[in-house]
């Protein structure tokens, strides 16, 4: 039997240095995508429709160009026609072609708030007039906002070419549920006939927008060589110069995305919304154009979190395991498909062993702007339904809520839902944790109440790059893609300077241009420290291989 290896001790690991943006962003000296301008810039404006669901028969922009200092005007038709085709980006993958249609509306507009046309102009006053005397001719259709109403039968179909994949047989019409995903093991339904309680609710939430402060914007430049270069805040400038190049239907290497500052994001920043329509409004006017989002549109336009409805029953036996359950979850798509259905399947019951388990999910079409990811993307919803049905097992088996977690709580080694083992959780460590804890013991006053949940969220590895260059005073620069969301800045130094075992101070962080470095995925909280940081820490590595 191998003898326990003695836990590494770390010099910085574990520290708290101060973060190598802190100063610039605490002095206001760090420059953000609203914040940025270029030599000539213009300034752009988008008109967005009104209406939820609306037919365009027509825009009329003649009195809107011949306004003086406006430069360029830019419709659905200045868009190219682009074919259906599945592109990754960050954890998931979309339609190239409903990227493009979010960022412009070509022949319907489909949610309060889609663009339908833009200018760029001198000053950003002649812009917002211009938008007055554009003229759209509208036929409005029917809409629908609420689940339940979109998968009804007389429901108005936003996409007459989308069919529900994921079902038993072929359908043979259009429907806004775009697919149903089911994670299932074991025979739910009869274990839940057998369990000595059950607890079944349905739960409904609404969708919720990230609320970052800083709003989407981004300046940029398309030269008449074909070369353009694009400044904005997002989570990933690779992804984006990606999603635009497929977009715009121009090579990738023809676009340098350089990353600004970003002002917040967690999830709402992966997507493209301004950067083909800046793009194209440049390329008309020869100059470079700035578009940022106002606060409404930020709102209107952008892609908040899913709303859901989750039917959930879990049956128990009189001990208090898990036997079954059964979980249905419908989520908010918007106008395109895209909601997070696969996570959400995946973390509905990730804390527990549950032998027996159905989960269908469902990705559902709206009048609403495109659904996006926001802090564990799609799990939020389930949780919440799910961890309110253990508290009722609880009460019914009369039990305490955290005795009941840990009897069920998974452990290393046991199978994830998707048949893959845990490796190093400490789920049961944080439940013992917090009940030998003496909060959880205390009295309560009036009008207290204590509360505990557990719940699931998977990292994700993915492809990062980094650089590690030492220069002749000892100093070392770190160059990654990956914009800093949260202090990966700081993450990056440390463990540089743990690996090369110079002092944290000697190491600067440069998040590079798309042009600078090779491809990285997006910037998340479930990947970044990890996959990137393993990129620093085998660049490092190399280092001291080859000063060796």
């Amino acid at each position: 039997m191998n003898a326990p290896q003695a836990k590494k001790q770390f010099r910085l690991i574990g520290t708290r240095p101060v973060r190598p943006d802190g100063v610039d962003k605490v002095t206001g000296k760090a420059i953000y995508s609203p914040d940025f301008s270029a030599p000539g810039m213009l300034h752009g404006a988008i008109l967005r429709s009104p209406h939820p669901h609306a037919n365009i028969r027509g825009i009329d922009t003649g009195r809107a160009a011949a306004l003086p200092g406006v430069k360029s005007v830019v419709t659905g038709a200045d868009f190219p026609d682009l074919e259906s085709a599945m592109m990754a980006g960050g954890e998931a993958k979309f339609d190239i072609s409903h990227l493009g249609l979010n960022c412009m509306a070509q022949a319907k507009a489909l949610y309060v708030g889609h663009a339908v046309a833009a200018v760029a102009a001198t000053t950003a006053d002649i812009a917002r007039e211009a938008l007055k005397l554009i003229e759209v001719d509208y036929e409005i259709l029917p809409h629908v906002t609420d689940i339940d109403e979109a998968l009804a039968e007389d429901a108005p179909i936003l996409h007459a070419g989308i069919f529900t994949k994921g079902l038993d047989e072929k359908p043979d019409k259009p429907s806004n549920a775009t697919q149903r995903f089911v994670l299932s093991r074991g025979d739910a339904a009869a274990a839940l006939v057998g369990a000595a309680a059950v607890a079944t609710h349905r739960f409904t939430t609404q969708p919720v927008h990230q609320g970052y402060i800083e709003p989407h914007a981004c300046v940029a430049s398309w030269n008449s060589d074909g070369q353009a270069t694009l400044w904005e805040s997002s989570q990933g400038a690779f992804d984006i110069r990606n999603f635009l190049a497929g977009v715009l239907r121009v090579p990738i290497g023809d676009i340098r995305v350089v990353p600004l500052e970003i002002g917040g994001g967690f999830g709402g920043k992966t997507m493209l919304f301004l950067e083909p329509v800046a793009m194209l409004l440049s390329k008309k006017a020869g100059r470079p154009v700035r578009l940022v989002m106002n606060r409404q549109e930020v709102f209107c336009a952008s892609n908040p979190a899913s709303g859901s409805i989750v039917d959930v029953k879990i049956g128990a036996d009189a001990d208090g395991k898990i036997v079954g359950a059964e979980v249905e979850f419908k989520y908010h798509a918007g106008a395109f498909p895209g909601s997070n259905t696969h996570s959400a399947a995946m973390a509905a019951l990730g804390a527990y062993i549950v032998p027996n388990a159905h989960i269908v999910g469902w990705d559902v079409l709206c009048n609403l702007p495109n659904m996006g990811a926001y802090r564990a993307p799609g799990a939020p919803p389930v949780n919440f339904a799910v961890e309110s049905c253990i508290d009722e097992l609880a009460q019914k088996l009369d039990l305490d809520p955290i005795e009941l977690r840990l009897k069920n709580a998974v452990r290393p080694g046991d199978l994830n839902p998707v048949g893959m083992p845990y490796g190093a959780i400490g789920l049961v460590e944080c439940l013992e944790a917090a009940k030998a804890h003496p909060h959880y013991s205390a009295p309560l006053g009036p009008n207290q109440g204590r509360g505990v949940a557990a719940a699931f969220w998977l990292n994700y590895g993915g492809l990062s790059t980094a650089a590690v260059n030492v220069a002749p005073d000892g100093s070392v620069l770190v160059t990654t893609g990956n914009p800093d969301i949260g202090g990966s800045r700081a993450s990056m130094a440390i463990m540089a300077a743990e690996t090369l075992e110079v002092p944290y101070e000697k190491v600067r962080v440069a998040i590079a241009d798309t042009g600078q470095l090779g491809y990285s995925m997006m910037t998340g909280g479930s990947r970044t420290t990890f996959a990137t940081g393993t990129a620093v820490v085998e660049a490092s590595r190399g280092v001291i291989a080859e000063v060796r």
